[in-house]
């Protein structure tokens, strides 16, 4: 009779035993590893402004970063997980599901970094920064060219480039293009120290003109930093003699051939008011975006007599002279070593 009796309570007890272990499985889910990543190596998730919490946990489905959609959607639920917060995050292999609700609820992203130098346009710049942040180049190129916004900056779309310091910048991925700037405006006023605003009036130049100069000093060396504040102190001499600049690096960027090594005399015809050759004084803006140590060694450029340089074939370094002749001489000298060298264009 005992074994009869005890066999409806063994049943009940292995069911309950199955609940229970259904429950821990559920929980298992729930507070446990959840999240599988390809190769068990933490993967990017980048969630878009605006996204909704049915298309950021399509998300995570489509790209399998979740093992088990249920017992997300039952823990966002429990968490009261509902507003989305864009960004980018880094997702861990073996996390719970409580752990990545965290992680997105609290909007913990892992900011972009990254550097832009050698810039030399617009559309250079909004492409290297569009592909870094949600905001797309189109956007960015559009602040840069609207002359209303930059107002606000004392700029306008010839001379925006000015604005931006070479460096290395972390963002967060869902930067807007207007946060963006303000950033990079606080940056320049940063950089501006009222030591630098009064060796720029001591020279007789704005800021805007002593970076646009610091552009063709580097663009005409920049490999030897020693040079460029010699070279900054030449084109001071021709701006005060009321000379043309006649830097062959303005010619380029006229022409937008940046692979250009040699500058024809035909070249010297294009009608930019970037042709130096062509049209006195300083350009309208900067030919690219100067290094800081470049806008540093115009501001305390070195005082010479010198007129003319040109470029000494091989080593990278310039020769200068005040003499016309001479500068004839060493011209010839250069250009016989491009024709050695079969170097054409």
């Amino acid at each position: 009779m005992a074994s009869k009796s005890s066999s409806p309570f063994k049943r009940i007890l292995f069911v309950v035993l199955l609940l229970a272990l259904g429950v821990g499985g559920w929980l298992g889910w729930s507070m446990f590893g959840n999240v599988q990543t390809k190769d068990h190596s933490s993967k990017f998730l980048y969630v878009r402004t605006g996204t909704t919490m049915e298309e950021l946990i399509a998300q995570l489905e489509s790209k399998a970063l979740i093992k088990n959609r249920t017992t997300f959607e039952w823990m966002v639920k429990l968490k009261k997980f509902e507003t989305v917060k864009p960004g980018r995050y880094r997702i861990k292999d073996g996390m719970s599901n409580r752990e990545l609700i965290n992680l997105l609820a609290a909007g913990l992203q892992e900011p972009v970094t990254f550097t832009f130098n050698s810039v030399r346009t617009k559309e250079h710049l909004a492409g290297r920064v569009g592909g870094k942040l949600e905001a797309d180049s189109a956007a960015i190129l559009e602040l840069l060219n609207d002359d209303s916004y930059l107002d606000k900056f004392g700029l306008n779309s010839t001379n925006v480039m000015t604005l931006f310091m070479p460096d290395e910048y972390s963002f967060k991925w869902n930067t807007s293009p207007e946060e963006f700037m303000t950033a990079m405006a606080k940056v320049y006023k940063d950089f501006w120290t009222d030591q630098r605003k009064q060796l720029a009036r001591s020279i007789g130049l704005s800021q805007t003109e002593v970076i646009t100069l610091a552009s063709i000093v580097e663009a005409e060396q920049s490999r030897y930093a020693d040079e460029r504040p010699t070279i900054a102190g030449l084109y001071i001499n021709r701006l005060n003699d009321g000379m043309p600049l006649q830097s062959d690096p303005t010619v380029i960027y006229a022409l937008g051939d940046f692979n250009i090594q040699r500058v024809l005399r035909s070249d010297l015809d294009v009608n930019s008011p970037y042709n130096t050759y062509r049209y006195k004084g300083l350009p309208p803006g900067p030919i690219r975006l100067p290094q800081p140590e470049s806008i540093d060694a115009v501001l305390s450029y070195k005082r010479n007599n010198y007129l003319y340089m040109c470029a000494e074939f091989g080593t990278g370094r310039h020769k200068f002279t005040s003499s016309y002749d001479q500068h004839l001489k060493n011209a010839e000298a250069y250009q016989k070593a491009l024709d050695k060298a079969n170097i054409n264009r």
